[in-house]
């Protein structure tokens, strides 16, 4: 009798722990990733420039834990502009140019919500052709990343990014922050 009412407690015992583990699962919240492309210029740096900034980013939003993570893998040359103010007369000559990459990180920044959207801030890791410490220093620099949309009928609520670059960094890519936009959201 006893092992009877033990195999038929045993299976209702496991449904109810696999439907708790699937209810505490289906509440975790999921990341959110967004993605898309940068396309702007700098201003004219010490450095040289006006640089030409191409590139693409993404962005995962962690849940509710207030965490993000960015990523973005830009290619720069100088601008037309750049090239004469940089002493170069040939537009189409490289070295005048002077194209390079950025490989461009940041873990666990703190996300903060902004009107018609929200700004993520923390220390990046950036590489130059692939190489850390880029010219400018290994000092981390503070990233400031907005993404933000409009409101109202017929709006996008996430269209645009803007990534603002702190020091040392800001001294290559300049003290406005670089455009791009939202391409998707996953």
């Amino acid at each position: 009798m006893k092992t009877r009412s033990f195999r038929l407690t045993l299976p209702i015992f496991a449904l109810l722990i696999l439907a708790v583990g699937f209810s505490a699962w289906a509440q975790t919240p999921v990341p959110v990733t967004f993605h898309g492309t940068i396309n702007d210029y700098t201003p004219a740096t010490p450095v040289g420039g006006p640089w030409e900034v191409r590139g693409q980013w993404s962005l995962t939003l962690k849940g509710k834990s207030g965490k993000a993570d960015f990523s973005a893998a830009l290619n720069m040359e100088r601008s037309d502009e750049g090239v004469l103010l940089s002493g170069g007369s040939d537009f189409n000559n490289p070295v005048d140019r002077n194209a390079h990459t950025h490989h461009i990180t940041l873990v666990n920044g703190t996300v903060t919500l902004i009107p018609h959207g929200f700004q993520v801030t923390g220390p990046a890791t950036i590489t130059a052709n692939g190489v850390f410490p880029p010219p400018f220093g290994s000092t981390l620099p503070v990233l400031t990343i907005q993404v933000v949309g409009a409101t109202g009928k017929g709006s996008v609520p996430f269209s645009n990014i803007t990534v603002l670059f702190g020091a040392p960094a800001s001294v290559h890519f300049g003290t406005n922050p670089l455009h791009g936009v939202v391409r998707g959201i996953e």
